[in-house]
């Protein structure tokens, strides 16, 4: 894709209104040096230097969207705890619409924390609860979707596995919003989420074996040759009934399947990998917002994938600009 077709789709992205349903949480990164191991147990000892807080998991699906979108709204559950507040707060500031977010009583937030020293991740510690909608949540949740249907131009599904998105939610979204040929996409995740029906879903390699049933193995140096990929990856077409499935293939890059076509191969575009925290995000957004903007599959696979390449050259839970996704396009062309 040249640079003069790339700037005709993104300059369609500001009036588009996307919406992002999903799980919601904060992303914590405590960051430091180690500069010792304990006496008390043979660990390094992270001396803190700083925190940085994120909106995470689907909220940072929106956070991506929202460095090319006017409107973006988030729909997930939160607690009242000061975690959720904090999230509030962040979404806030960056101007996304949070009004439909489902508030439980009872429930934790779920935060992410990451312990980062000298670029390297050191350990990872989850503080979260695997809480499904009540009735009640799916009804409130289905009735803002079915307002907002006429001014929505796509719909994507974040899915971290913590219980908010359920077959009974997602069916109905998905039949309302297909009934007006508009755009639903899914990032899934390996539970039980009937995914049939929706424009497009994004699995990962272990995400897509699993879901069509092929015996996992190791990844071939050449995916595009890579018979059990082609397996898995048409196999979801039929038994999604979707337009398209892309697999992220993470340092290999990404493979798209469509309809009555052959499989499309986009190797990956990283040069330095600093961390892949949230690259999948990044890649939902970017596809769904080309499918938006009216770019081929291809194209927005494209643009998803240098999107991605462009996030994991960074530290933290991080997003792509307009800028940064030019000039990685740019680099690709004169190299």
């Amino acid at each position: 894709m040249n640079l003069t077709r790339l700037e005709r789709i993104l300059d369609r992205a500001p009036s588009k209104r996307i919406m992002v349903i999903g799980d919601l949480m904060l992303d914590e990164f405590v960051w430091g040096k180690v500069g010792r191991i304990s006496p008390e147990a043979p660990v390094p000892v992270v001396e803190v230097t700083g925190e940085s807080f994120y909106p995470g998991g689907a909220a940072n699906v929106a956070r991506n969207l929202r460095e090319f979108v006017d409107h973006v709204a988030v729909i997930g559950l939160l607690g009242k705890d000061r975690s959720g507040q904090q999230l509030r707060e962040l979404l806030g500031e960056q101007k996304i619409d949070i009004s439909n977010a489902v508030e439980g009583e009872a429930f934790r937030t779920i935060v992410k924390t990451r312990i980062i020293a000298r670029h390297q991740q050191v350990v990872r510690v989850d503080r979260e609860q695997f809480v499904n909608p009540s009735s009640a949540q799916i009804a409130k949740v289905v009735a803002a979707v079915r307002k907002n249907i006429p001014e929505t131009d796509a719909i994507i599904f974040e899915d971290y596995g913590k219980g908010f998105l359920t077959t009974e939610l997602v069916s109905q979204i998905t039949r309302d919003v297909r009934s007006t040929g508009k755009i639903v996409s899914a990032d899934p995740n390996p539970h039980l989420v009937d995914w049939r029906g929706v424009t497009v879903v994004k699995p990962n390699r272990a995400e897509a074996f699993l879901a069509a049933g092929v015996p996992w193995r190791e990844p071939d140096d050449a995916p595009a040759e890579d018979v059990d990929l082609r397996r898995a990856g048409e196999g979801l077409l039929k038994k999604w009934e979707t337009k398209h499935v892309l697999v992220t293939l993470g340092e290999h890059g990404m493979m798209l399947f469509q309809e009555k076509k052959a499989p499309h191969y986009i190797p990956t575009k990283a040069r330095q990998v600093f961390d892949v925290s949230g690259a999948g995000d990044t890649a939902i957004a970017l596809f769904t917002l080309g499918l938006a903007c009216e770019a081929t599959p291809t194209e927005a696979a494209e643009i998803a994938n240098h999107g991605s390449a462009v996030v994991v050259s960074k530290l933290g839970t991080a997003t792509v600009t307009r800028d940064e996704l030019i000039a990685s396009f740019k680099n690709e062309l004169s190299s």
